[in-house]
């Protein structure tokens, strides 16, 4: 069972007990992946996401561009909408899925926080994207981002890595 710890790093192999916090215990019996790191770049933001494989490489990536965002503590997930992405490669899919789900945020102000992908090739996602409509009370907006760019993006196939930088 995958199950996420503390926004950012990742709780392989074990229950969650409760809450989304592993005690010292539990900690020692998981292996631990780090979910995304920013990157630093001089006027922008990026993010290198990771995962057990590429699809899940894919929804951290999201995840963590929301977390740029907005505080996702509070993000509930009662809404949805299918994503369905068909490109030529993985670093264009790349690209049209992070774009394609600010689209949804500058639009319809959906603030996703669970990415569950259905389907997965070279250049094709389908994913149900979960969250809520951005509520100025509940929700803290912390940083723009503009779009996802090609500059330094990468989908490293045999490190289950994507790396994508924002404009901000």
């Amino acid at each position: 069972m995958t199950s996420f710890f503390n926004g950012d790093i990742i709780k392989i192999h074990g229950e969650k007990k409760g809450g989304r916090k592993c005690s010292k215990e539990q900690m020692r019996n998981c292996a631990i992946m780090k979910r995304f790191e920013l990157i630093e770049h001089t006027a922008d933001m990026g993010l290198a996401a990771y995962g057990n494989d590429l699809p899940e490489a894919f929804a951290n990536a999201a995840y963590g561009m929301f977390s740029i965002i907005a505080e996702l503590d509070v993000v509930k997930e009662v809404e949805s909408r299918r994503i369905e992405i068909k490109e030529d490669d993985g670093e264009s899919a790349l690209f049209e899925w992070l774009n394609t789900l600010l689209y949804y945020f500058d639009v319809e102000t959906l603030i996703f926080k669970k990415f569950d992908i259905i389907e997965f090739g070279e250049g094709n996602l389908k994913a149900d994207c979960y969250g809520e409509k951005y509520d100025a009370k509940r929700h803290h907006l912390k940083t723009g981002i503009k779009s996802a760019t090609y500059h330094m993006l990468e989908v490293d196939r045999a490190k289950n890595r994507v790396q994508v930088i924002f404009d901000v």
